[in-house]
């Protein structure tokens, strides 16, 4: 019987890495985390009870004080993909938009909010079999992960696919507003003083500048394939 493994995906704002993590999960049967929509969430309930200033601010304190009150879980949509909720209530289309996009990484980077979520995306690796991406999966959630993937890509690139995305959900949004928020939120992620965006020392390195998902996919199946492989 295979041993089954963890899978620690990481990279920039839009890189593509949760896209290649579900598709990943779901080949190969693993539980898939998508740790971003974590602090989105989070983002979405500090921007709901004005805990954002007008200027990007975040009252720290005043989050701090209410991350008992904020519960996230995921479900299952009717056509099998995984959707987030946040106290029981489906936001997966609020905190994708541009609006959460332009604080998350201000909130992800204040120090609280970065441990409550830590100690829950642990608790979820506990049987292994999951495949998790974000920012600071390998590097400080699970440092032990057997595979870890560095993803990256231009700014241009990212945002571009970004833009795109958004425009088929109807967002009326500008190319040059998805490229501005890329380039903040990856100053802010690179930056910030607690677990800042980095590739792991053991890391797989994978630019995905001008890979289609197909063969992004076959490179990602056939390292698992590799890794996993050697755990029976």
């Amino acid at each position: 019987m295979e041993q089954k493994i963890i899978v620690a995906i990481d990279g920039y704002s839009s890189s593509g890495k949760s896209t290649m993590a579900k598709a990943l999960a779901k080949t190969v049967g693993y539980h898939y985390v998508d740790s971003g929509a974590m602090y989105r969430a989070v983002t979405l309930f500090a921007m709901r009870h004005g805990m954002i200033a007008p200027d990007g601010t975040v009252d720290s304190n005043a989050l701090e004080a209410d991350l008992p009150k904020i519960h996230i879980t995921f479900a299952t949509d009717t056509d099998g993909s995984q959707v987030t909720e946040l106290n029981g209530e489906v936001v997966e289309q609020e905190i994708r938009g541009l609006g959460v996009a332009d604080h998350v990484s201000a909130v992800a980077a204040i120090g609280a909010v970065r441990d409550r979520l830590t100690a829950l995306q642990r608790e979820m690796g506990v049987k292994k079999g999951i495949v998790m991406d974000g920012r600071d999966i390998g590097t400080t959630v699970f440092p032990q992960a057997e595979m870890k993937v560095f993803v990256q890509a231009s700014p241009e690139v990212r945002a571009r696919r970004r833009w795109l995305e958004l425009a088929g959900k109807g967002q009326n949004v500008s190319y040059q507003e998805v490229l501005d928020n890329v380039r903040e939120r990856d100053r802010i992620d690179t930056t910030r003083a607690i677990s800042p965006l980095r590739k792991a020392a053991d890391a797989l390195e994978l630019d995905n500048d001008h890979l289609t998902m197909e063969e992004q996919m076959q490179w990602l199946l056939g390292k698992f394939q590799e890794i996993a492989g050697g755990k029976n």
